[in-house]
């Protein structure tokens, strides 16, 4: 016999071993911790409901196996939750004790199914009748652990089940002669639809088994309560879930329980005053924050703890193992979706609609599927925009620095047009041609990306040029907007990060005025000043833009200050 213990893995019923949240438990007052055990309420009213079926997905890292761990150590028989509980808000509620650690819960990592599978399959002496696969290999797992109970393992016997991997009936039998309800935990439910994409076969098996434990009135009565968690939405098949009877709860359709998975701003402004945070709350938003679920503000958590331990903002989503699917769905090109995530990662958004996305990671027929489903892998962030409608965006720094990675890496990217403005951009301003800076600011202005704004204010101007001049000034340069200079505070500062070479932009808007009053008050309040006394060996190019209402065309002026 190998390592591998294939009879059971000994921590499937009723769990009793330290997990993620425990250990966070263990450690609250030295690591952060943001206590979110009322959601455990939550799941305590459905309890043998009608509705008693749930699946709640969100992106990789939004916190959905310690939630899953949370509930498994609240309700399994194995765990002391009087200990684990005691001073959380759950232990405030009134009914705290009533369904603490009274049910045999049943819960399965996909994650550990699929290793424990692979290394099965690599071991022949280890081989079994009947497990043809890993949809097999997690039923004949699962009765094991049922069977580690004596009582149980009776009535399995006695029922002469036919084969070893029928679950649904092994729950049935148990059941019906203990009158025991169980509450199924799974965690990654949609692993076989992300790492087995191809086997079509394979994943309906799966279907079916999930759909054989909750097809029938005596299969739901086995469980009090039924909790799938993962990345993915259930399949759909001809418009409709595999799984009905089962609550969705996805990124397209979060409400109610937006913030139990991510940070809210209440709980980033509580992080951000521990002694050892040296990030303000501001540095957060810009990075992690955007996910506007039911127009509640939602942090990406793992990357806001990673940020402030490490004491800097970065994007931690670059690791994440889904990029290259992202990749895969861009280089399909759809109706030009290579140009629509450049737009969003300029800072646009993109009308989609959700009604054909079938929740798996291949059956994607248009863009609309692909936005859908980048919104479930948490590259994209949406709003509702009414029926099946969405509204895309790209949520925060940290998203955009990743698929601006993914992106720029692609052998299409140079030749993009949108590359090919951007540089052409930077060329006119560096060659103080304010004509053709002009034309190219009205040709963005004219673009789809910014027909979404309401161009009435310095504000949708400041956005023009910021989404023109991206793609050519993101490594080089940083951008400051209202900073303050002289006797004001300048609309636009792009500062190179290194080069003394390279020139400094000092840019400030009117609407409805002219360039020469924009130039005007740049010289009139000085806002090169702390670039021309300061150890500053860059040109500094003054530039004044206008947007004529009447005209629709924009004017420039462009100088380069005398040193």
């Amino acid at each position: 016999m190998s390592s591998v213990e294939v009879k059971g893995m000994g921590n499937i019923l009723n769990p009793d071993k330290e997990n993620s949240f425990t250990r966070l438990v263990k450690f609250k007052d030295s690591e952060i911790f943001v206590d979110k055990t009322d959601f455990i309420g939550k799941m305590s009213a459905k309890i043998n409901a009608d509705k008693r079926l749930f699946a709640i997905t969100r992106p990789r890292r939004f916190g959905k196996t310690v939630t899953a761990h949370m509930l498994s150590a609240y309700y399994s028989k194995g765990y002391a939750g009087q200990k684990i509980f005691d001073d959380l808000k759950i232990s405030k509620a009134k009914n705290f004790a009533e369904h603490m650690n009274k049910y045999n819960v049943i819960y399965i990592d996909m994650n550990s199914i699929k290793d424990k599978y692979i290394s099965y399959k690599s071991d022949k002496t280890l081989y079994i009748d009947d497990i043809d696969d890993i949809v097999d290999f997690l039923q004949y797992l699962v009765i094991q652990d049922l069977k580690e109970n004596q009582n149980y393992a009776e009535q399995i016997n006695k029922a002469r089940l036919v084969g070893k991997k029928s679950l649904s009936s092994a729950l049935e039998v148990i059941c019906r002669h203990t009158s025991e309800q169980f509450i199924l935990i799974m965690d990654e439910w949609d692993l076989i639809y992300r790492e087995y994409q191809k086997d079509t076969s394979l994943q309906e098996k799966f279907i079916e088994f999930l759909r054989g434990l909750f097809k029938s009135d005596d299969g739901v009565s086995c469980f009090a309560l039924a909790y799938l968690t993962g990345i993915l939405p259930i399949k759909k098949y001809n418009s409709q879930s595999a799984l009905n009877s089962f609550k969705e709860y996805n990124m397209l359709d979060p409400e109610p329980f937006e913030i139990y998975f991510g940070f809210t701003e209440e709980e980033v402004a509580e992080i951000v005053e521990r002694p050892d945070c040296t990030l303000s709350q501001q540095d957060l938003k810009e990075w992690y924050e955007g996910y506007k679920l039911s127009g509640i503000e939602i942090y990406n958590p793992n990357s806001v703890v990673s940020a402030v331990s490490d004491g800097k903002c970065k994007s931690y989503w670059s690791k994440t193992s889904s990029n290259e699917d992202v990749v895969r769905l861009i280089n399909m090109n759809y109706a030009g979706i290579k140009d629509d995530i450049l737009n969003l990662i300029e800072g646009g958004t993109i009308r989609f609609n959700c009604a054909t996305f079938q929740n798996d990671m291949v059956s994607i027929e248009n863009k609309d599927d692909i936005f859908s489903l980048l919104v479930c892998l948490g590259y994209l962030g949406c709003v509702d925009d009414g029926g099946d409608d969405r509204l895309a965006f790209v949520p925060n720094k940290e998203i955009k620095t990743a698929l601006s990675s993914l992106v720029k890496a692609q052998p299409w990217f140079n030749s993009m047009p949108i590359i090919e403005r951007s540089e052409s951009l930077f060329e006119a301003i560096t060659a103080l041609d304010g004509s053709k800076t002009a034309e190219i600011i009205t040709d963005i202005h004219n673009s789809p990306n910014v027909s979404l704004l309401t161009y009435n204010r310095e504000e949708s101007m400041v956005f023009c040029l910021i989404s023109g001049l991206m793609w050519c000034t993101e490594r080089e340069y940083e951008c400051f907007r209202e900073l303050q200079s002289g006797k004001g505070s300048a609309d636009l500062i792009y500062a190179p990060k290194r080069s003394m070479y390279l020139p400094i932009l000092l840019i400030e808007f009117k609407y409805g005025m002219s360039a020469e009053d924009a130039m005007k008050q740049i010289k009139e309040k000085e806002y090169f000043s702390r670039y021309r006394d300061g150890d500053y060996p860059n040109d500094v190019l003054l530039i004044g833009i206008n947007f004529n209402p009447k005209t629709k065309d924009h004017q420039c002026l462009i100088e380069k200050l005398d040193k």
